[in-house]
């Protein structure tokens, strides 16, 4: 049994670090892939997808959602998951403002900012495990991103169709 318990945090933090790298590689694509030529300016994929009315901006943040869900795997303490969550959901009501959003979304890097709060409880001491309490209060919480990206794209709607009858 001594040999069993001696294990686990050998693969737990092999895990971690499998996660850790999607998560890295999630956030690297869609918030620095890029750089604006002759600047130090680096963007990725969020902003760009951000462009496609409607539906952009909730595939980018849906996607990186992908990066709570690994927080969640890992075992991140509720309170930093409600931070990441609230990362998400900034980067999903600026976005929802065409071009302006976009713009912001380039400087805000919601994921950039997920992947810095998990490297940080990463190189914690003694991680704890993820209970089936976190994973329920995770899907709550991604239940509520959805619904809050639902709401922006029904009010970006209602109001597309308000200017619309005023032209």
């Amino acid at each position: 049994m001594a040999g069993d318990s001696s294990q686990r945090p050998r693969t737990r933090t092999i895990q971690g670090g499998h996660r850790l790298r999607f998560a890295r590689f999630l956030a690297e694509l869609l918030d620095r892939r890029f750089t604006i030529p002759g600047t130090s300016i680096r963007f990725g994929l969020d902003p760009i997808i951000g462009l496609i009315p409607g539906i952009g901006d909730v595939a980018a943040n849906l996607t990186g959602s992908m990066i709570l869900i690994v927080a969640a795997q890992l075992g991140l303490p509720k309170v930093v998951l409600v931070r990441m969550g609230i990362n998400i959901a900034v980067n999903t009501m600026i976005g929802a403002i065409p071009i302006f959003g976009d713009i912001i979304s380039i400087w805000y890097r919601s994921n950039v900012r997920n992947v810095t709060l998990l490297q940080r409880y990463l190189e914690e001491e003694q991680p704890r495990q993820a209970v089936l309490r976190d994973w329920l209060f995770v899907a709550a919480l991604l239940i509520g991103l959805l619904a809050l990206m639902v709401g922006v794209i029904v009010a970006a709607i209602w109001l597309f169709k308000q200017i619309w009858t005023l032209v």
